[in-house]
């Protein structure tokens, strides 16, 4: 089975816009849909046509398109089955532990509530991709609009259960202010502060930071990193349950 194409763009303030493509059967998916521009720009730039949208939340940020696109190319909205009747055009729902095949690949659902209260996350597991939205970014995870500490911290492991070399796409360019964060909290961490300058960099001269891998989060991004002794003795939190270490780590971030 050939490699599905992939094109990664930004939309709007800082959202990125993913467009996923079969080259045999010429079925393209874009991950959510933040806004119709860009993505009809990058399906022109690429040839493409557009047959489906994985919708993974049900914010504006992530459907404002829906419906333009589902005209422009009748393309099957799929989103999650919690938030069903917040995703305009949905055509297909799913929950978490669902699969469905795009192009010969398997897709598996992953529920992630936190964010909101029904999010979910689409792994390609013989692709090794995982589109993860305002699950899990590079060195930080999604503000719990509709969930608890706890409910995050348990979808994150879901995630964390995941191959290392699985490539991360996210919902947001907001990594250089999560790595400025990071080394906030995880400041012994050698190899956060060597990746913390290289993005400082990187985003100094215009480039983007999409994809990250699951082990390299794994390695440096603190909220997936509540049980790391460093971590802990820095909060004042030695005794506290990853549970409550991940809480307050998201509240520090939020009060940033």
């Amino acid at each position: 089975m050939p490699a599905l194409d992939l094109d990664l763009f930004l939309c709007r303030t800082d959202n990125f816009g993913v467009l996923l493509h079969d080259p045999e059967t010429g079925e393209t998916a874009s991950i959510d849909a933040p806004e119709e521009q860009p993505i009809l720009d990058a399906l022109e730039r690429r040839g493409w046509t557009l047959t489906h949208i994985f919708t993974t939340h049900h914010h504006n940020d992530h459907v404002e398109a829906n419906l333009a696109l589902k005209t422009r190319y009748d393309a099957t909205i799929i989103g999650p089955d919690r938030e069903a009747s917040r995703i305009p055009g949905i055509d297909m729902t799913i929950g978490d532990g669902g699969d469905f095949t795009f192009a010969g690949h398997k897709v598996h659902v992953i529920g992630t509530p936190g964010h909101t209260a029904g999010h979910i996350c689409y792994h390609l597991p013989e692709d090794r991709l995982l589109f993860a939205a305002d699950t899990l970014f590079a060195l930080g995870c999604g503000r719990l609009f509709e969930g608890s500490p706890a409910d995050m911290w348990a979808s994150l492991q879901k995630l964390m259960a995941l191959p290392d070399d699985t490539q991360v796409y996210f919902g947001h360019e907001y990594t250089l202010s999560n790595a400025r964060f990071a080394v906030t909290v995880d400041p012994d961490n050698a190899e956060l502060k060597a990746r913390a300058a290289e993005i400082e960099t990187l985003r100094e001269r215009g480039g983007v930071t999409a994809p990250t891998t699951l082990g390299l989060e794994k390695r440096t991004n603190p909220f997936l990193r509540p049980n790391d002794p460093g971590i802990r003795a820095h909060l004042g939190l030695s005794s506290a349950s990853d549970g409550e270490v991940f809480a307050e780590i998201r509240k520090r971030k939020d009060n940033a």
